[in-house]
């Protein structure tokens, strides 16, 4: 499932191509049909991303709201766009390009209440300029759950996923499994403002990277990771491998679902 700075980077691509000016919507899987008749025609006014939601504004006719999920994948291309396949629940298109929009978990539009209350069930997102830490930490301050868990808790702090958990909690030393009420507020914060610029060299870039200069490939004098997901990492997808610190054998676990990585040595805290 794409992270947060995928879907920011998603919303700043949308209205590159195609703000303030009226698009052609249609939607060739029927799926969106009757949404996509109410968007033809109108000018897209605003973009917006929280947490994994894309929120595209049209003037007239509400937000189409976007959750990519799993499966969903939204690509971009020049005009003349190729027939649509099938599968495409949502194409946009204007006189110079076209997206396609292909198996999200949701595409609906929304009116202003219904995209506030979306809003409302997500945590703060730390690329949304308006949100801080603080309602995140009321929470995990009090609570038994683990850290690792609640960073993937939407309805904690919104945006995060596997690889920026995994990788900001190695960051910072600490062991996945601490409850989040053990957490030191000073901990918090530093985690915080971490994936404030992690993401957003996240969104810059387009990839994830968070290995510090001083442990990049040329620095430590070892080969460059390759992966189909790109970017530098200290432990994700890197079980077994040596650390790349401490030469500790990285572990993973399930937790909830989704795979855990981590380093038993450099993460004790």
């Amino acid at each position: 499932m794409p992270e947060g700075h995928t879907i920011h980077r998603l919303a700043a691509d949308h209205f590159e191509r195609f703000g303030g000016r009226p698009v052609r919507a249609s939607s060739p899987q029927g799926k969106f049909a009757d949404g996509a008749a109410l968007v033809d025609g109108q000018v897209l006014a605003a973009t917006e991303a929280h947490g994994k939601h894309l929120f595209l504004g049209f003037e007239g006719a509400g937000w189409v709201h976007v959750h990519l999920g799993l499966f969903g994948k939204l690509g971009f291309g020049p005009v003349p766009a190729p027939p649509p396949t099938d599968t495409v629940r949502l194409r946009l298109a204007n006189e110079a390009h076209y997206a396609d929009l292909r198996g999200p978990t949701a595409c609906a539009l929304l009116t202003d209440a219904d995209k506030q209350a979306i809003h409302d069930r997500l945590g703060p997102d730390p690329l949304r300029a308006e949100d801080d830490g603080e309602r995140a930490w009321r929470r995990i301050s009090r609570s038994r759950t683990s850290v690792a868990a609640l960073l993937m808790d939407q309805k904690v702090i919104a945006g995060v996923g596997n690889v920026y958990r995994a990788e900001v909690l190695f960051r910072h030393g600490i062991d996945p499994y601490r409850l989040g009420r053990d957490l030191r507020r000073s901990e918090w914060d530093a985690i915080w403002s971490d994936l404030v610029v992690l993401m957003r060299e996240g969104v810059r870039n387009n990839r994830i990277d968070t290995v510090r200069p001083e442990h990049e490939p040329e620095a430590m004098g070892r080969p460059p990771r390759v992966d189909d997901h790109g970017g530098e990492v200290y432990v994700y997808r890197r079980a077994q491998q040596p650390c790349h610190l401490c030469g500790t054998e990285i572990r993973t676990a399930d937790l909830g679902g989704r795979n855990l990585f981590w380093c038993p040595d450099c993460q004790t805290r």
